[in-house]
């Protein structure tokens, strides 16, 4: 099998020591399943931390003999420190529902937490990121590494409510093996991701004092140009240039909706469809 595109891990072996996968959850029945199917053989403990999901996502996550616990939702960052608090392993892999891990990465993150003698607090992980299920080889999501094992004590998340990061000092090393990324299932998807995560970040922007009509022109002009040529999304055919197309629109609303500080976030107003009627045409 491809090892881009990972089932259930078999041959390795269920008692990996010290380590801990932790996972934040809500409505995530779609994909929590083949994300636990890949780190359970290699986990002592899985902790899954629900804020609420009306489907089948807590029955999911106790069938591979995860604890789960139910909270309210504080953000992204105070939940997973929430998560990590429950953990009690000396290594955490910190992983979402909708990423998968391959088997050599498996097969590395158990010789890591064996070894007595890792001097590293932190591993950075190679990501595969994909788009209706095809691999985005080039552009903005491709390339990327981030630290999602580490040494328990060693490390906290930042208290974003989004795009939360890990805090914690070196030594790093890079490991080989990926973690596959199912960013989004289906365009529908991508279309309400990009209204939905542009409405947090509009908030730090505000913030800061930024956003408004022309900077949502020039960044989100920058973006594409950046991910579609720069980056060469256009290597990826069609699938480079529907991922050039929301990473835009992404940005684009993010600097639009951070403009109109004086109306609440979650109405969509008229001036606001307007304008992003000059975009439809090149951004769907």
């Amino acid at each position: 099998m491809d090892s881009t595109c990972p089932g259930p891990i078999e041959g390795l072996s269920v008692c990996a020591p010290k380590l801990t996968a932790i996972v934040i959850a809500r409505d995530e029945e779609h994909c929590l399943a083949r994300c636990l199917e890949t780190v359970a053989p290699i986990a002592d403990e899985l902790i899954v931390l629900d804020s609420g999901s009306t489907d089948d996502t807590v029955a999911i996550a106790r069938s591979f003999g995860a604890r789960v616990e139910v909270t309210d939702w504080p953000g992204y960052g105070a939940q997973k420190n929430r998560a990590l608090a429950l953990a009690r392993s000396e290594w955490i892999l910190s992983i979402d529902a909708d990423e998968r891990v391959t088997r050599e990465l498996a097969a590395e993150i158990q010789t890591v937490v064996k070894s007595p003698a890792s001097e590293m607090n932190g591993y950075r992980i190679p990501f595969l990121a994909t788009w209706c299920g095809r691999p985005v080889r080039f552009g903005d999501w491709a390339h990327t590494r981030h630290l999602r094992l580490f040494r328990r004590g060693a490390a906290t998340f930042s208290q974003d409510f989004v795009h939360e990061r890990i805090i914690c000092p070196g030594p790093h090393d890079v490991l080989a093996g990926l973690i596959v990324h199912d960013t989004v299932a289906t365009e529908a998807e991508a279309r309400e991701k990009s209204w939905r995560y542009a409405e947090l970040n509009a908030q730090r922007l505000r913030e800061r004092g930024r956003g408004g009509l022309l900077p949502a022109l020039t960044h989100s002009a920058w973006t594409f140009v950046r991910g579609y040529l720069l980056r060469r999304g256009f290597c990826d055919g069609s699938t480079g240039w529907k991922v050039a197309c929301a990473c835009t629109r992404g940005t684009w609303l993010r600097y639009l909706l951070a403009g109109r500080h004086h109306r609440p976030r979650h109405r969509r107003s008229r001036a606001v469809a307007a304008a992003l009627g000059v975009f439809a045409l090149f951004l769907t």
